[in-house]
């Protein structure tokens, strides 16, 4: 998936309501995606929390096809900032 088909996938996932935090998924040369509740935009801001993450591993994130505990704990994902704040993640993604 390219950057902005993911950008497009984490705006339907927050188009509801996101959470109120503001969180920064870090896709390293190929761009950022910047959300705060249900804005999404490719600005790179500072965020409550930097998620480092593979565009292949975001695009199998937001699918389902990856789970984020096992993700975090096997190096797929990286977390800089509040965790707790990556910790909500689970309710949109």
């Amino acid at each position: 998936m390219s950057l902005n088909e993911l950008t497009e996938a984490v705006r339907g996932k927050v188009a509801g309501g996101g959470i109120s935090d503001s969180v920064k998924f870090d896709c390293g040369d190929a761009g950022v995606i910047f959300v705060q509740g249900s804005d999404v935009t490719n600005e790179d801001k500072d965020a409550d929390c930097t998620i480092t993450i593979s565009q292949e591993n975001l695009a199998d994130l937001l699918a389902g096809e990856l789970n984020p505990t096992m993700a975090f704990m096997s190096g797929k994902i990286k977390v800089a900032g509040d965790m707790s704040v990556a910790m909500k993640l689970g309710s949109i993604v």
